[in-house]
């Protein structure tokens, strides 16, 4: 029997990090230079490099790089270059997958190929290097008190807390909270910087301790955020405790400068304390109706406290209705008819502000009451919820030329996906005008009722802009006694569990998205989905209205579910007739076979439409 082989001893030789140390190392010296420059495509070298240390192969040179993410053709033309000129330097047969003598180690993304810092973290931790061998030891990712970083995380652990939290925060809502915990704004670069607090965002989704899902995107915590973030959370405890307990002691010595504990009077304190109750028993409509005691004491309180113990809503009293104007219907065409509204809406007192909206032309905020910082120059930024009426103010010219280019039924599409429940058509007469249009009367006249009828808006018409300001009056005056005694909850969009206010169930509190959410979410150009550009494509369709489509994309949300649906079908007249039994509207009619086949012609008609 042969002898067994010896066992061999010692540690085994560690493999390589990468099998493409050269192109690495060249890649972190890219990032690094642009990262001192202060360029922001130190990220894409960050994420080439992320993606080779996942290679697990050698690279022949920088073209094969292309299959890897991230790697574009910039990038590898640098590799490219870079590789030429260290073969001419090293010969043509230099090794290309090891690095040459005495070269250092290529820096990994983890390390952030910084040199280890002595310079103390959150957690009191400092750098240091593991017995001067040149290995360094891999110090964890801990952000810096009241930087972003620290904000978001502190952010998302505290909402993940509470009760019937949904798991996740979405962009504006993040950065409104976390705005709090923050020395640096969220929105706003400082001086002579292009970042701002939520560029650490990023470092946070590298370092796996936020993910980032959906589209709108959803950011929540991992395993290992969660975790570092309970860290952060007791130290800020700690910290508290500390303070608390520094403050009590200075209390206590002040007690004794003055002449120590006998000399406190009780008997004067406890007089004070009946004043006080009998002061709230005389008083009790200090406290708005429908508000708890202690939502009033907050309310009393300080604004920051107010904001974290309410969880985003507005307690009454703490906010104002305004009205929100489009700067279109001030600004451009006739400007002194434009300008006429403005000065009858300063003649009725009317609070208003001219904005940007993306969709409406008037619509109401519930902004937020703050108080001036003593120091700062402008009062700190109030919330604003929106309210769920939202105004398309059309004249009969405008109407006319609105119907022929096809934005008429493009603005009643957008109003109905903006997310508010109560849009409202305000139809301004022009008079005798009307019969000079290139429309008849007759179908200007068809097109309101049908907005009215079929598409469920309300419509309310005035003959002048006088009448219209009137109307905006009115309105704003019956908006601020319906919701001034009402808890405003800021919700988002994106839920659709959520309802809107009921006010005609006369409920004490309503939920409303935020401006900010609102109006990025009405942004016309911005990125579609497939369901949406869909839903665009059918719209084209003379007779198929928004309801209709909305009803064909419940049951096929993509050209290619539908294209599917129709290869499924036996025959071509099962084909014609695989949509006309689809229900749409409040009556739930059946989408008909004439509508059905129009469609089956466009998505399976080989080449052009007769």
């Amino acid at each position: 029997m042969p002898a067994p082989e010896p066992v061999r001893q010692g540690r085994k030789r560690g493999l390589p990090s990468c099998p493409n140390p050269l192109f690495l190392r060249w890649l972190t010296e890219l990032r690094d230079e642009a990262k001192e420059k202060g360029q922001k495509i130190q990220f894409c070298y960050q994420k080439a490099i992320s993606s080779l240390n996942k290679y697990p192969l050698p690279l022949q040179n920088a073209k094969e790089a292309k299959i890897l993410q991230n790697f574009g053709d910039g990038i590898c033309k640098i590799l490219d270059e870079k590789l030429q000129r260290y073969l001419r330097e090293n010969g043509p047969n230099a090794p290309i997958h090891s690095l040459p003598k005495g070269a250092p180690p290529p820096g990994r993304p983890d390390n952030n190929n910084m040199a280890p810092s002595t310079k103390k973290n959150v957690a009191g931790d400092k750098g240091k290097v593991k017995g001067g061998g040149g290995a360094r030891k891999k110090r964890e990712y801990v952000p810096q008190k009241r930087s972003g970083g620290h904000a978001v995380l502190l952010t998302l652990h505290r909402e993940s807390q509470i009760m019937g939290s949904k798991g996740f925060m979405f962009k504006l809502e993040l950065q409104a909270e976390a705005q709090l915990l923050c020395d640096k704004s969220f929105s706003v670069p400082d001086l002579g910087s292009k970042y701002t607090a939520w560029s650490s965002v990023s470092t946070l989704i590298q370092k796996n301790l936020v993910i980032k899902t959906h589209n709108p995107a959803r950011f929540s915590l991992t395993d290992e955020g969660r975790i570092l973030a309970e860290r952060l959370e007791a130290a800020e405890e700690g910290s508290k405790d500390r303070v608390e307990t520094r403050s009590e002691r200075e209390e206590e010595e002040e007690v004794e400068e003055e002449g120590g504990p006998g000399v406190v009077d009780l008997t004067c304190s406890d007089e004070e304390e009946e004043e006080e109750e009998k002061e709230d028993r005389t008083h009790p409509t200090e406290r708005p109706p429908g508000v708890s005691q202690a939502d009033a004491d907050v309310m009393r309180s300080d604004p920051q406290t107010s904001r974290k113990r309410n969880g985003g809503s507005l307690l009454p009293g703490t906010y104002d209705i305004l009205l929100c104007v489009d700067f279109i219907e001030t600004t451009g065409g006739s400007s002194h008819k434009k300008q006429e509204l403005v000065k009858e809406l300063q003649r009725n007192g009317v609070s208003f502000d001219v904005r940007k909206l993306n969709v409406g032309d008037f619509l109401w905020v519930a902004r937020e009451k703050v108080a001036p910082v003593p120091g700062q120059l402008r009062a700190p930024a109030g919330r604003e919820l929106v309210l769920d009426y939202i105004i398309e103010r059309k004249r009969m010219d405008d109407l006319c030329g609105s119907i022929i280019d096809g934005r008429f039924r493009e603005q009643k599409f957008r109003l109905k996906r903006c997310g508010l429940h109560r849009p409202i058509y305000l139809v301004e007469e022009c008079g005798t005008a009307a019969s000079h249009m290139s429309l008849p009367e007759a179908t200007l006249q068809q097109a309101i009722i049908n907005t009215q009828v079929v598409d469920g808006f309300f419509v309310k018409r005035v003959q002048d802009v006088r009448e219209s300001a009137a109307y905006l009056t009115i309105m704003t005056r019956y908006l601020t006694k319906l919701y001034q005694d009402r808890t405003l909850i800021c919700r988002s969009r994106e839920l659709e569990g959520d309802e809107a206010c009921a006010e005609e169930r006369g409920s004490p509190s309503c939920s409303l998205i935020s401006f900010a959410e609102f109006n990025h979410g009405a942004i016309k150009n911005k990125c579609q989905t497939v369901k949406e550009v869909f839903a665009r494509q059918l719209m084209q369709i003379s007779g198929l209205s928004g309801d209709k489509a909305a009803a064909i994309l419940e049951i096929y949300s993509t050209p290619y579910s539908l294209l599917t649906a129709y290869e499924r079908c036996a025959s071509e007249a099962e084909k014609e007739k695989l949509l006309s039994s689809i229900r749409y509207g409040k009556l739930k009619r059946n989408l008909g076979p004439a509508l059905s086949r129009t469609v089956h012609q466009l998505y399976c008609t080989q080449g052009a439409l007769s």
